[in-house]
């Protein structure tokens, strides 16, 4: 563990976090972008982020467990539906975020008609 990990928290995890994982986690899962998943045997429930902190990384399953909405541990065998879309982390204010088509002024034709 590099001194980076342990003086800050946006790198993975704070040292509290690792003693805690590393004392009383029971490693309960992983996901496909390899955050690992911890619990206690008081029913705590924390992520190790793989690689920067940001809670949009978590999946829907997954975040269902660890805020105890469900119990049932998500695994990747889980049945997902035709309409279901891939999992994608929350880009805005990267070069990826969504930027909509501007209206040429032109096209904009108006509805209605002004008073007069």
């Amino acid at each position: 563990m590099s001194l980076k990990v342990i003086f800050t928290w946006w790198n993975r995890q704070t040292l509290g976090t690792f003693l805690k994982t590393l004392f009383t986690g029971k490693f309960v899962g992983k996901d496909k972008f390899g955050n690992k998943y911890y619990k206690n045997k008081n029913d705590e429930r924390w992520v190790i982020y793989s690689k920067e902190v940001e809670a949009t990384k978590i999946t829907a399953d997954w975040y269902h467990w660890i805020h105890h909405t469900n119990d049932k541990i998500p695994g990747e065998n889980d049945k997902k539906y035709v309409w279901q879309k891939e999992h994608s982390e929350n880009k805005t204010g990267t070069s990826q975020s969504y930027k909509p088509v501007k209206i040429k002024k032109e096209n904009n034709l108006k509805k209605y008609e002004t008073w007069k």
